[in-house]
């Protein structure tokens, strides 16, 4: 850290996920991401709450991309209402097996990551959404069903993260098939984030922003960007001394893709090196490299030439600073900075 006191650290998103593969998913398919706790010391610590070292960024701003031959559309959010159970199901608030026919959740939300709703009369959570099925809004206005196949807990730091193995029934073939996949092709985990984004690009303002909508939220699959600065430590529902997280986990998924103007284009070539720091303490420098810009909710607030983008890039209402990256920009509205090799 230096004299100033403000902090940084090198992060950023791994990898692109490709959704609706090949191959249908069973209801007891493993999770295709390992889950690991959350670290808190300097080296490569590939998933931890202070990501102190050095990490590889990404294009993706979420991996639900349902495009090909079984949909066409993106999955774009998911409805909390409508949920049900079909089939003989194990209730974890029961004890024992019961019969839930076509039995509708009640009241479901989000705290955290984590489910939670009301059946008979009986609040459910947790372990007990294995196997609900859900609604999902696709981008040309249509529906598709979607189930949770597997839910996972974080383990400590990362205990309020929970992950959930997400399959679509494709009405092509009528096979359940993975919403994530990760880069080998394997089904890969989500986690549930509330709210939704526009996964539209070169609309300023719009792209790539989020919408705190209370009747949808949206599940992130591992490996892009909305997921990746959640395990970055960056949690929307969270705070760090009495600072809401949610607005630097907006600026992270804006960082990570190299959206430099806040139109939901991303400008960088997966696996670059990027280095990422903010000044509440969730990310702290580890290295000297060249600045790159300083980042707000929608989008750089500043960049340098020294950046990840394979051309050079303009930004139409790209916003003047007489320097960029300066450790006082945290006191003036910048929520995170960036640097690279």
């Amino acid at each position: 850290m230096s004299a100033s006191g403000w902090c940084r650290v090198v992060v950023a998103a791994v990898g692109v996920v490709a959704c609706g593969g090949e191959a249908p998913v069973q209801r007891d398919s493993p999770l295709g991401a390992a889950e690991s706790s959350l670290g808190t010391q300097n080296g490569a610590n590939l998933n931890g709450a202070n990501l102190n070292g050095s990490d590889l960024n990404g294009s993706d701003l979420n991996g639900s991309d349902l495009n090909g031959q079984y949909l066409s559309g993106m999955l774009v959010s998911v409805d909390y209402a409508g949920v049900w159970f079909e089939g003989t199901q194990p209730a974890s608030w029961l004890g024992q097996w019961s019969t839930w026919n076509e039995a509708r959740v009640e009241d479901v939300w989000l705290e955290g990551s984590a489910f939670h709703g009301w059946y008979d009369e009986r609040p459910i959570s947790g372990q007990d959404f294995a196997q609900a099925h859900f609604l999902g809004n696709l981008g040309d206005g249509s529906q598709v069903e979607l189930r949770v196949d597997g839910v996972t807990r974080g383990t400590g730091a990362n205990a309020d993260v929970w992950t959930y193995q997400v399959s679509y029934l494709a009405p092509a073939d009528g096979q359940w098939r993975p919403i994530c996949r990760d880069a080998s092709g394997q089904p890969a985990a989500a986690i549930a984030v509330a709210g939704a984004w526009d996964y539209r690009q070169g609309m300023p303002g719009v792209g790539g922003r989020k919408y705190d909508d209370p009747r949808v939220f949206t599940f992130a699959c591992e490996g892009a960007a909305i997921a990746k600065c959640i395990r970055f430590g960056y949690k929307p529902w969270a705070s760090v001394n009495g600072v809401s997280l949610a607005a630097h986990h907006q600026a992270c998924t804006r960082l990570i893709r190299a959206d430099y103007c806040g139109d939901g284009t991303s400008h960088t070539v997966n696996g670059q090196w990027v280095n990422v720091f903010d000044a509440v303490g969730v990310q702290q420098d580890t290295e000297t490299w060249g600045t790159e810009a300083e980042w707000g909710t929608d989008g750089a607030l500043c960049f340098t030439d020294h950046n990840r983008a394979p051309v050079p890039v303009t930004c139409a209402e790209a916003p003047k600073k007489a320097q960029c990256g300066t450790p006082d920009a945290f006191s003036t509205g910048t929520l995170l900075q960036s640097e690279t090799p």
